[in-house]
């Protein structure tokens, strides 16, 4: 019998409403299916599940794997299109996946420590060489969002509120407007991987360090520097001084991937 976390199963049924509910029933199906399709043989999940099931695997001829089941739906498909495209550069490799059926069949990054627990001087060049390896120029599929579909969350923020920007401040949100206006989200756009933070990006033997969880979103490269600057949120902001320790981030970002510093900052903020 499968045994899932409480939080888990919460969560999923919380994002994905009804469908979620039936995935969660069928999920020991699917995970069987998975077995014979692949002829896997599939430890118990990770310790730490969000939104996916995943667990360690390994195919019969020994080679390690990770096994991703999701409700399906457009980011589980947009991540597969991302990992088929970076095809393995600065990201762990697809070994297959079906889509319809919302299951992936990945690398598994050994050991598969995470950043986390590093300083942002050990960090930031990390995260600026994987960010390098893993651009390219943007691929001719329209399966992918753009950054200018996801900066349309603020007109959905504001028809949710009635034409108000509910807890997020006003002055900020119209800041965030004008400098995506200003920044130019078309300028040589390239395949991101848009959710490059200190828990995406592992120890591996294959390379030193390999993305995981890429959510495959066409922009400037200068967008992808984000998620780096905010996480872990917890650790910054309980910092003695977040000001200072978000500067250095940004003067770090600007020495290893060239980018201006009010750039850096600016999309950020964005």
């Amino acid at each position: 019998m499968l045994s899932l976390p409480a939080a888990f199963a919460t969560r999923v049924r919380d994002v994905h409403g009804e469908r979620g509910r039936t995935w969660l029933a069928e999920l020991p199906r699917l995970l069987e299916k998975c077995r014979n399709r692949w002829s896997l043989a599939v430890d118990p999940p990770v310790a730490n599940l969000s939104y996916n099931f995943i667990a360690p695997a390994r195919l019969i001829d020994g080679t390690e794997a990770i096994l991703k089941l999701g409700v399906p739906h457009r980011e589980f498909s947009c991540q597969i299109e991302a990992l088929r495209l970076f095809d393995g550069r600065g990201a762990v490799r697809l070994i297959d996946a079906d889509p319809d059926v919302g299951a992936m069949l990945l690398e598994r990054a050994v050991p598969g420590d995470p950043l986390w627990d590093m300083g942002d001087e050990e960090a930031a060049p990390i995260v600026a060489r994987v960010m390098k390896e893993l651009w390219r120029p943007a691929p001719d599929v329209q399966s992918l969002p753009t950054l200018a579909d996801w900066v349309r969350r603020f007109d959905r923020l504001r028809a949710r509120f009635n034409g108000s920007t509910g807890p997020l401040p006003e002055p900020m949100v119209r800041k965030a407007e004008r400098l995506f206006d200003e920044l130019g989200a078309d300028r040589a756009p390239v395949l991101l991987h848009g959710d490059l933070h200190h828990g995406n990006v592992l120890s591996a033997r294959r390379a030193p360090w390999l993305a995981i969880d890429p959510k495959g979103v066409v922009g400037p490269r200068e967008f992808e520097v984000g998620a780096f600057m905010r996480n872990p949120l917890h650790a910054v902001m309980s910092s003695p001084d977040p000001a200072r320790r978000l500067g250095r981030r940004i003067a770090l970002l600007s020495e290893h991937l060239g980018f201006p510093k009010q750039v850096v900052r600016d999309w950020a903020f964005v």
